[in-house]
């Protein structure tokens, strides 16, 4: 969110990642992000942001309709030296990219960066609940 913020443009593996947060983790409305991304994005465009959305939601048009992404495994596969991270993230500059990528990062790495807010398992588990109720 930071680079989003800070210079309007977001790769495309990092918006889904965020829209899989948001939606399935925190289990807000979709909508909320399209809007706050459509609020920043230097490139914005209306049909690919909604849809993107939509997708990210499992409320689209999908054939695999349950797609959850795991933080965790998104940094392994695409960031396994966590430059990313550590560049948009300097207060985990100095902590080893095993613990990034686990999220086991001890409170005394943490820089003032701060607690993880959820545990994505136990989210997971909830959202394939509430999920398998619609």
């Amino acid at each position: 969110m930071r680079q989003l913020n800070q210079s309007g443009w977001m790769h495309n593996r990092c918006r889904m990642i965020v829209a899989s947060f948001l939606v399935k983790d925190l289990i807000c409305n979709w909508q909320m992000g399209e809007q706050k991304f459509m609020e920043h994005l230097v490139d914005g465009d209306i049909a690919a942001n909604n849809g993107g959305w939509q997708w990210s939601a499992s409320s689209g048009m999908d054939p695999k309709p349950l797609r959850i992404f795991n933080p965790h495994t998104q940094t392994q596969k695409f960031d396994p030296l966590c430059k990313y991270i550590k560049y948009w993230i300097p207060e985990l500059s100095k902590v080893n990219n095993s613990d990034i990528i686990t999220g086991d990062i001890l409170k005394s790495e943490r820089k003032n960066y701060p607690d993880p807010v959820i545990n994505h398992s136990s989210q997971q588990r909830l959202f394939k609940s509430l999920y398998a109720e619609i």
